[in-house]
């Protein structure tokens, strides 16, 4: 599974991307579990606030490059619960 997570806003309005691939990483299990919860999830408006981050996750496996299969989720920082933040920190950290 590859996950792109692009992050935008902020006070200095930097956007900072960052792509993982979960198969070659020790806690495979636990990312794909969090990208997999993202599914089932109410990520909130996804209105941007001032000063705050917007987050945005494209997920598609990693054998198959075709559009249609991505998903693709965002969710605004007043929304992210744990599980959420610690995946995006993971990702954007790698």
């Amino acid at each position: 599974m590859i996950v792109t997570v692009t992050r935008s806003g902020g006070f200095a309005g930097l956007t900072k991307h960052a792509e993982l691939d979960t198969s070659d990483q020790p806690d495979a299990a636990k990312l794909e579990d969090a990208v997999r919860a993202l599914g089932a999830k109410d990520l909130g408006s996804g209105r941007p606030q001032p000063d705050r981050y917007v987050y945005r996750l494209e997920v598609r496996d990693a054998q198959d490059d075709d559009a249609a299969h991505r998903a693709t989720h965002t969710v605004a920082e007043q929304d992210v619960d744990a599980t959420t933040a610690w995946l995006l920190d993971r990702i954007l950290s790698s």
